[in-house]
This record gives C-alpha cells, sequence and structure tokens, in this order.
C-alpha cells in the first residue's frame, strides 16, 4: 500500500507541473554557448541512482533499488513500466541493448535483445511490385514490418546472472499501476494526437481515443488489464510465457491478421529467438575508457570513430560549444556516418571490419581528411583494414526517434544503460494483449543490392536489423566506473550520445549541464542545429565555414548518471518527462 500511494503522489504531483501555465519569459532553453543560463542541476545521491523517461518508471526501480535490488532488476521494472506509461517509445513487444557493469567482477558485458526477422523474410520484403521501395509508413504500419520482439529474453538472460530479487518481484509496480491506472502525460497525449494510424487499427483505436474517435485528454486516467495478465503470466512463468503458449499465438494471430500489410511471423520464430551476450565494443578517448555495444548496432562504433577522429583536435582549449567546436565536430561526424552506412550491420551475417574502423592509425589518416577551416562536404566511406570489398552500405535505411533510455546505479558499484525500442511512434499500431508490436524490420534497408553489391543491412531470415541505438559506460584514468548514458534519437542517437560525452570529458561540464545542451547534427547531410535562441548566430557562424545549416526542432531522451566527488549525480533530458532518483 506504502509503495503504490508513493507512485499515486509522484504522478499527481508531476501532473500538478504539467498543468501549471507558463511563462513565455521564463520558457527559454539554454544556450548552445553560454550554460549559465541553465537553472536545472544534476541530482546528486550517495548510494544509487535511477535516470529514466517516466517519473512513475523511475520511481519503479528506485523502489526495487530500496529493497537491495540491482541494477539489472531495477532496469527490469523501470521498463515494465515504460511498457505501459510510455508505450509509444519502447516496450515489450520491442527490442533493447544493454551494457552492464559488475563491479565485483570488474567487467562490462553487452546484452543484444535486438529483434530478428522471421524465417520466411526475403531480401525483397519492402520493395513494391514494380520493384521500387515502398514509401516509408506503407512499410511501418501493418504486420509485415514486426520483428521477432527481444526485450524479455535479454532481460531474463541478464537477470539470470546478475539479479539479486525475485524475477516476479519485479512485475508488480507495472502490474498495479496497468490495473489501477495511471495519468495520461502530455507527451503521451500529443503523440496520440498526432497519430493518423494509430485510429486505423482495433484494439488500440479504443485504448486510446474515446468512442468520436477524439485522443483521450492529458489527465484521464488509462487502465490497462490486459497488459496486467500478460506480466502476470510472464512474472509467475518467466520469460518462456510469453515466447511459446496464449501469448505468442496472439502475437502470431494479430502479426498474420493485420488489417494492413499482414505479416508471415510463425510460433518457431517467437520459440526460436535467442538473445546474445556480445563482447562490448571499447576504445580510449584521451585519459578515458568507453565502452558501448557492437553490431548489430552501429552506436557504439561510430560514436569511437567520431570521438577517435577528433583526438588529435585540442577541444578543451576551445570555448564550449562554439562555432569552431562544433564544426570540428559536425565534420568527424560526416567521416563517421559514411564508414557507418557502408560497413555496419548484422554481424552474424556479414563481416563488419571493427577493428579496422577503430584502428588508430586508421583514424589518424582519415582525421586529415577534416579542415579545421572549411566543411569537408558529402564523406565517402573510408578503407578500414581487413574491410570486405563486396558489400555496401546501408541503402534507404530510416531510423526514427521512438526509443527510450535508462542508466541506473546500484548500491554495489554496479551500473546499467539500457536503451530500448519499439521503432516508429507505436511501432507497427498493433496492440495485443496490451502492449504495441514494433515495426523494427524497417529498419533495415528496403533496398537489397546498391550497384549490383549486396547491402550489408539488407533483410535476410533470422537477421538483425542495423540499429543506431548507442547505451554507453564510461570509466576513469583509474579503471573506475565514471559515467553510463544513452539516449533515443533515431539515427541521431549517435551524435547526441558523442556531443554529451565531449561536453562533459572535454568541457567539464556536469551531467544535466552536458544534457541540456543544444543538439547539433549531422548525418553526413545539411548540418542541423536544435532551434534555440542562439541557434542563428551558431548557424551564421557554421555557414560562413561552408556549412549548409538548418535550425529545427529535436526529440531526444538522454539519460545519464555519472559518479564525482559529491556522490552520484543524475541528468534528465528535459525536452522529455524523465527524472533521476536516488538515495
Amino acid at each position: 500500500m506504502v509503495a503504490r500511494l508513493r507512485l499515486w503522489a509522484v504522478a499527481l504531483a508531476l501532473l500538478r507541473l504539467w498543468l501549471l501555465p507558463v511563462d513565455p519569459a521564463t520558457a527559454q532553453e539554454p544556450s548552445p554557448s553560454d550554460r549559465s543560463v541553465a537553472d536545472r542541476h544534476p541530482v546528486i545521491a550517495s548510494r544509487d541512482m535511477v535516470a529514466a523517461a517516466n517519473p512513475l518508471a523511475a520511481e519503479a526501480g528506485r523502489a526495487m533499488l530500496r529493497e537491495g535490488g540491482s541494477a539489472i532488476d531495477a532496469a527490469i521494472a523501470t521498463q515494465m513500466v515504460l511498457t505501459l506509461v510510455e508505450p509509444q517509445s519502447s516496450g515489450i513487444g520491442g527490442g533493447a541493448f544493454l551494457l552492464y557493469w559488475s563491479a565485483r567482477d570488474a567487467r562490462v558485458e553487452s546484452y543484444d535483445g535486438r529483434e530478428t526477422a522471421p524465417a520466411a523474410a526475403r531480401p525483397d520484403r519492402f520493395l513494391g511490385p514494380d520493384g521500387t521501395p515502398l514509401a516509408f509508413m506503407d512499410a511501418v504500419v501493418g504486420g509485415q514490418s514486426v520483428g521477432v520482439p527481444g526485450t524479455l529474453r535479454m532481460l531474463a538472460l541478464a537477470h539470470r546472472k546478475h539479479g539479486r530479487l525475485p524475477w516476479a518481484r519485479l512485475f508488480e509496480p507495472a502490474i498495479r499501476l496497468a490495473e489501477d491506472g495511471f495519468p495520461i502525460s502530455p507527451r503521451l497525449y500529443g503523440s496520440v494526437s498526432k497519430d493518423k494510424y494509430l485510429p486505423r487499427f482495433e484494439p488500440a483505436r479504443g485504448y486510446f481515443y474515446e468512442s468520436d474517435g477524439s485522443p483521450k485528454s492529458v489527465g484521464t486516467v488509462l487502465r490497462n488489464p490486459a497488459l496486467a495478465a500478460t506480466l502476470r503470466a510472464v512474472a509467475e512463468g518467466g520469460a518462456d510465457a510469453f515466447y511459446a503458449g496464449a501469448i505468442a499465438e496472439d502475437i502470431v494471430r494479430a502479426v498474420t491478421n493485420a488489417p494492413a500489410r499482414p505479416g508471415d511471423m510463425t510460433a518457431a520464430d517467437l520459440a526460436g529467438y535467442e538473445a546474445k551476450e556480445r563482447s562490448p565494443v571499447c576504445a580510449h578517448y584521451r585519459r578515458f575508457r568507453i565502452c558501448g555495444m557492437g553490431p548489430p548496432s552501429s552506436g557504439a562504433t561510430t560514436v569511437l570513430e567520431i570521438l577517435g577522429l577528433l583526438e588529435r583536435f585540442d577541444l578543451a582549449r576551445l570555448k564550449p560549444m562554439s562555432a569552431q567546436g562544433l564544426h570540428l565536430f559536425v565534420e568527424a561526424a560526416r567521416l563517421g556516418y559514411a564508414d557507418r552506412d557502408r560497413y555496419l550491420a548484422d554481424s552474424d551475417f556479414v563481416p563488419v571490419p571493427l577493428k579496422g574502423l577503430l584502428d588508430r592509425a586508421y583514424l589518424a589518416n582519415r582525421a586529415r581528411l577534416i579542415d579545421p577551416r572549411q566543411d569537408h562536404g558529402r564523406a565517402e566511406p573510408g578503407a578500414p583494414p581487413k574491410m570486405h570489398a563486396r558489400l555496401w552500405g546501408g541503402g534507404d535505411t530510416v531510423d526514427l526517434p521512438s526509443t527510450s533510455h535508462l542508466s541506473i546505479v546500484d548500491a554495489a558499484g554496479d551500473a546499467a544503460a539500457m536503451t530500448m525500442t519499439i521503432e516508429n511512434g507505436f511501432g507497427s499500431r498493433i496492440l495485443v494483449d496490451g502492449f504495441l508490436l514494433n515495426n523494427e524490420l524497417t529498419d533495415f534497408s528496403f533496398r537489397p543490392e546498391v550497384g549490383g553489391h549486396p547491402v550489408a543491412n539488407r533483410v535476410e531470415p533470422g537477421k538483425r536489423p542495423r540499429s543506431s541505438m548507442a547505451p554507453t559506460l564510461v570509466f576513469g584514468p583509474d579503471g573506475k566506473f565514471l559515467l553510463a548514458v544513452g539516449s533515443e534519437g533515431g539515427s541521431e542517437i549517435i551524435v547526441h550520445v558523442a556531443l554529451t560525452l565531449i561536453a562533459m570529458l572535454d568541457w567539464g561540464y556536469d551531467i544535466q549541464a552536458a544534457i541540456d545542451l543544444a543538439h547539433v547534427s549531422n548525418l553526413n547531410g545539411d548540418t542541423e542545429i536544435e532551434s534555440v535562441p542562439a541557434a542563428e548566430a551558431l548557424a551564421a557562424a557554421l555557414r560562413a565555414r561552408g556549412h549548409i545549416v538548418t535550425v529545427r526542432a529535436f526529440d531526444s531522451g538522454l539519460h545519464g548518471i555519472m559518479r564525482t566527488r559529491r556522490g552520484l549525480e543524475g541528468g534528465a533530458d528535459p525536452r522529455r518527462e524523465g527524472v533521476a532518483l536516488g538515495d
């Protein structure tokens, strides 16, 4: 009862804040070149902490920590609540990547819960009758885009190694909230009201909308007894209860009978899904060791390549977020994304020159392409050692910003950085047994060949689509844990994480100040700047260096925890509804 009252207190307090009028005079975002205007500060704790995209989810994770649970225990409880309260972004119908630091073993582990293509999938899956790629949203909506979900298998695998609390206990906060209900937040309301595809599908229409078709309003208490029943079954029967039996049958039925583009997933596809523990990808940046997730994620490899390209430049001597520093960052991002598009895919299916892309000699040579005074223009991929000449790039992959990230540190010093997704907002729009199914297969290239060469990220049976998710752990010069961070943001996750790391490691920003900074992005095309007050001045300075610049809004979800002399310091992205909570 106490835990339930605490969850409701957090929700009602947050709702009151959401409903307060906003004074335009105070609704300014921090300048990209002067963090002193920001009045947000990191949350400080001495023992443990959770940073996640929704306060109800973060509170569920903290409750597990208070009971002596591990970082993985808290991550599971947090994700289960996110499935309920942030269904547009992640959930048990999707996939995830997890980086885990075991303080006892002094070891970084990485877990792959990425979705897989059904056995019936073929490379031409997203080509129309005339052989040309489908329009993106035509491919997204319906059953054909659904990959075999991996989140629960991955969490079960990590829990067997690092869980301290019983598996079933971790589901109790989400089950209670699903049964009792939670208030619809402004972010969920906004996502529902803007989506033109969700109302076309039952039971999603009945769940998210009123009988007249209008979205249920902010503050409406939303109950999900179907999800409560699903989570109770998984709590009692383990992940097997999801991948076989009634729930699996319901998933297959919903996918194969979808009203738009029925899919071909089978019970055997679900039963055969395997989460994998893979070797983390680690490299040094200046005095720090940085680790992330390897293929099928392109996140860590590209983040580390961008940082490696910048090592020859003394960023610490430049004014933080100056036009010159950001020019160098953008030029390195161009080169990193060019290599990402050419080489990164599921390494179980294609040869990925991972060591070559992070080879220090290769990076030093490639960094010479960066002109400190002038924009390089569109970059071509390099030729890293041990490259495979027959494979070509990622084709026309679209990676949209509908993801979530959590960072957790427990009392024993274990740390988790987990990024999870259902890909597009509300995924495939198929709601089954209370949760949404992903559209992750549209992260594959729609074109199976380019110039007669097979595309590395083409669709293949059992293959995992390339991702940009970049859960990251950082270690100090003494080898001790320093930072857990990650973001949502689609293909821009990579630049969000890389710039946040630079802000903290080169410019000395605290975790919240680094997260609050304006985003600057280049995916090997135009340079884009977040629309904050100083954006136009920065855009003019970059245009003077030859950049084609656009200014626009960004959607990110950076959540991080840093160990400092003051203890654990946590930060949450102001662009979302997240919080950092700790004791």
